[in-house]
């Protein structure tokens, strides 16, 4: 196909088509002739992805283009995928200064008590660990139990996560959904839990005129 047909079936316009290729995140198409370019079915499949990365993940070119890298990467173990994926991802979000040595090691205590099996260099480590100077900023000290909750609710969506992938079985699309989903996943589990904070509220602090209000049930 040529490639104003990759992208209508993209949805993307011709620039960011040609912004893409510049920045090394789609191949490029095959010349069968001097002036024509031919691409195929996996470069729409391509251009879908990138813009997942990019525009619903939030990551930035530098670690979309990392992370695609590790995808095309012949016979990379997935675990090895994942975890190279993981800090890629991290790394895009990464603000601030590094979190305390406290946070981190509560956090490390409470993956611990859930028996988890982690890496020291797992970059959630970090990620929550400034959650939790961020907290403490404001001179809100999270109680065992905000944090057994936190861990639970994470541990079914990681479970949901893993479940996911034994519905493919080609090993390069069950490393292209364990990375997208990784990225995904974030927005995902944060969309929704500001839905069930909108819930959460009404039911404690009930508000005259709403839905649950109004359903003696």
């Amino acid at each position: 196909m040529r490639i104003s047909e990759v992208c209508r079936r993209a949805g993307i316009p011709l620039s960011a088509m040609k912004f893409y290729q510049r920045e090394g995140l789609i191949p490029e198409g095959r010349r069968s002739h001097p002036n024509q370019v031919e691409y195929d079915d996996a470069h729409v499949t391509r251009v879908r992805l990138v813009r997942a990365l990019l525009e619903t993940g939030g990551l930035s070119v530098a670690a979309a283009r990392e992370v695609i890298a590790v995808l095309d990467a012949p016979d990379a173990p997935l675990a090895e995928t994942f975890a190279v994926a993981q800090h890629a991802i991290s790394a895009s979000r990464t603000a601030g200064g590094a979190p305390s040595e406290e946070s981190r090691e509560r956090v490390r205590r409470l993956a611990r008590e859930h028996r988890w099996v982690t890496t020291d260099d797992n970059p959630g480590i970090e990620t929550a660990a400034r959650a939790l100077d961020g907290f403490r900023g404001i001179g809100f000290d999270p109680p065992p139990g905000y944090l057994d909750a936190y861990a639970a609710a994470a541990a079914r969506a990681a479970a949901a996560d893993l479940h996911a992938l034994t519905t493919r079985s080609e090993t390069d699309r069950v490393a292209e959904l364990m990375v997208v989903g990784t990225v995904l996943g974030d927005p995902l589990f944060a969309g929704l839990r500001r839905l069930a904070q909108q819930d959460a509220t009404t039911e404690l602090f009930p508000v005259p005129g709403t839905p649950r209000d109004e359903d003696p049930s």
